[in-house]
């Protein structure tokens, strides 16, 4: 097992220091609440709803702490589905943060992931290029991973030569 050297960092460690600040400036939400969505939401909710963010309530004089509400973006009719597990929800929510971070729901009807676009396969390699990815593949005996070699291989030498 290698350990990281003094002074260096896991790339998401970086990339969280960066995104966290703007995250919570903009929408009251870090990204580990992002990236744990799929276990709060559960099963049933995990691929419809996304979290957009949390209005915290500002406190009183004393400076006392007030729950906020939570904006959930989900997807067509599966938002009334949403609308009658809001408690769990809330409770999960609350448990993930440790505290009574939420206190209401809010649910805004659109979609969730943006359209997927279908990955075209790249045309078959010809000439020189075929010839190099046929000697770069020898040796290579599962035939699956040959496969996935090929796929790639043929993505990228067919993209150096347009």
């Amino acid at each position: 097992m290698s350990y990281p050297r003094k002074g260096e960092k896991q790339i998401s460690e970086l990339a969280n220091g960066l995104i966290d600040p703007v995250l919570a400036r903009r929408a009251g939400i870090n990204t580990a609440l992002l990236g744990s969505w799929d276990e709060i939401a559960g099963a049933e909710f995990a691929d419809c709803t996304r979290p957009e963010k949390i209005a915290w309530a500002r406190g009183n004089d004393e400076g006392s702490f007030r729950p906020g509400v939570l904006t959930i973006a989900c997807e067509g009719a599966r938002a009334l589905f949403l609308t009658h597990a809001q408690g769990e929800l809330i409770q999960r929510v609350n448990s993930f943060f440790g505290f009574a971070a939420v206190h209401q729901i809010r649910i805004v009807q659109k979609p969730v992931y943006p359209a997927v676009k279908r990955s075209r396969t790249p045309p078959p390699l010809k000439g020189a290029a075929a010839a190099k990815l046929e000697d770069m593949m020898e040796g290579i005996e599962g035939d699956k991973l040959r496969e996935a070699v090929k796929r790639l291989g043929t993505a990228v030498l067919g993209k150096r030569g347009r």
